[in-house]
């Protein structure tokens, strides 16, 4: 074991042996160069802890690393062991830091699992398997960047609704590696990322669509135009409005007709209780129970399962066909009934209670603006400040002028208490624009007379 000083000069120069050996700097305690039997030459440091464990941490790889490169590394790290630090702790639980794939999975089996309802177990592995792994997978937790869920966000860019619910995923994922120590505290990359907008909002179901589709439910109904357990899933989603699924899972063990109220024990939101109307206790009290099924709405081909997703969504497309309404989701359901709820001047605590929203902010983003009251609403403003300019207008005229000043026509000139003025005119000539004693711009002096000299 060879103590020199460590330059360009002595490493360069050092023989391949066979075994590996060691050349240590005199200048700085504990640098080396590591002289491997198959002649890579490696910048090592060598200490012990405060708690007096020893340590030979690799720095880098000669030819990557000047020689003075490795030896200000190396008096860094010392400092850092002065202070109580260890170095060589910082890369060995940078080398153990689990993969963006190893924190999928624990996010999964342990956050989403024991927290989330299957569904959405379900949505965050599609967009970890179809979006995040395949970009992500292979790169530690520490070293994924902003630069890297940019650039995500970037490739999914033509979908945005997609590329906003990767985001989101990320974000919990990269939350939950600061929770299990894989990130320090406020660190994770999904930061200022910003959102896309996302175009397929929800549309509107107007009052003359409305009316077309219950006309049409009401004729189905008469006629058999249509499955008697489809419209019934229709009419109570209004009724009640409330998601899709609430009406498809709906079970006659959670309808409490004495007390007219039905009470949803897993919905999206958790336990929901929602009392009924009058229109809504009839469609229960007279909708039949179909060969002892446990659902309000079964499906058809199986008493003993919920209809359908496809069944309820075909259904409902096929109904806006016939009725001529334009299409909308089986969510624009629920953002209608929103809308009459706010219309009709209820609480918005009361309202929220009828939508089961959590906050005042999700119940008002279903709440749309109809042409009618806004149309009212510009029509009366517009009176009001009618009124006010009329108003004003009046009393300038009455009180603001003295008679003295009011101006008395005299043929094309006007005479006041200020004097002569020949008002403006439009003219029909070339200069009809210009007002009297002023000259167009561009257009050519006029010419002085000339001066005659006796």
């Amino acid at each position: 074991m060879a103590k020199i000083k460590l330059t360009k000069s002595t490493v360069e120069a050092a023989e391949i042996t066979g075994k590996d050996y060691e050349l240590r700097d005199t200048s700085v305690p504990g640098f080396l160069c590591k002289v491997t039997a198959h002649g890579r030459k490696v910048f090592m440091l060598q200490y012990r802890t405060n708690w007096g464990e020893r340590r030979k941490p690799k720095i880098g790889q000669f030819g990557e690393l000047t020689v003075e490169q490795a030896r200000s590394i190396a008096q860094d790290w010392l400092a850092d062991v002065r202070k109580g630090n260890d170095p060589s702790a910082a890369k060995l639980a940078a080398r153990m830091a689990p993969t963006v794939r190893e924190l999928c999975w624990q996010f999964i089996e342990e956050y989403s699992k024991p927290r989330n309802k299957p569904r959405t177990v379900d949505s965050y592995q599609g967009y970890i398997d179809r979006h995040i792994l395949p970009a992500l997978g292979k790169l530690k937790v520490p070293d994924v960047t902003r630069a890297h869920i940019t650039t995500l966000m970037k490739d999914k860019a033509k979908i945005g609704v997609t590329a906003n619910r990767v985001l989101a995923c990320l974000r919990k994922m990269f939350n939950m590696a600061e929770v299990w120590g894989y990130r320090p505290d406020g660190s994770n990359p999904c930061r200022h990322v910003p959102k896309y907008r996302e175009d397929g909002e929800t549309r509107y179901i107007n009052n003359e669509e409305l009316g077309r589709l219950y006309a049409y439910l009401d004729r189905a109904d008469a006629l058999g135009l249509e499955h008697p357990t489809v419209t019934l899933a229709v009419r109570l989603q209004f009724e009640f409005s409330a998601r899709m699924t609430e009406i498809r899972t709906l079970e006659w063990a959670w309808v409490d007709f004495e007390n007219r109220r039905v009470v949803w024990p897993d919905s999206k939101t958790g336990d929901m209780s929602k009392p009924m109307s009058e229109a809504a206790y009839q469609l229960l009290r007279n909708a039949p129970r179909i060969d002892d099924s446990p659902y309000v709405c079964p499906a058809i081909f199986d008493a003993q399962k919920p209809l359908p997703d496809s069944t309820y969504y075909n259904g409902w497309k096929r109904i806006l066909g016939r009725a001529e309404v334009a299409h909308v989701g089986t969510h624009g359901i629920r953002h209608r009934a929103a809308t009459d709820i706010a219309n009709s001047g209820i609480p918005i605590k009361v309202g929220m209670a009828l939508t089961a929203h959590k906050t005042v902010t999700q119940f008002m983003a279903y709440v749309h603006a109809e042409d009618d009251p806004v149309r009212a609403a510009a029509e009366k403003v517009a009176t009001l400040r009618r009124g006010a300019i009329d108003g004003q207008t009046q009393a300038a005229l009455t009180s603001a002028a003295p008679a003295s000043v009011l101006a008395v026509a005299d043929g094309e000139k006007t005479r006041t208490s200020q004097g002569n003025y020949r008002p403006y005119r439009q003219r029909k000539s070339p200069t009809r624009a210009v007002p009297p004693g002023t000259k167009r711009a561009g257009s050519p002096p006029t010419k002085a007379p000339e001066t005659v000299i006796a």
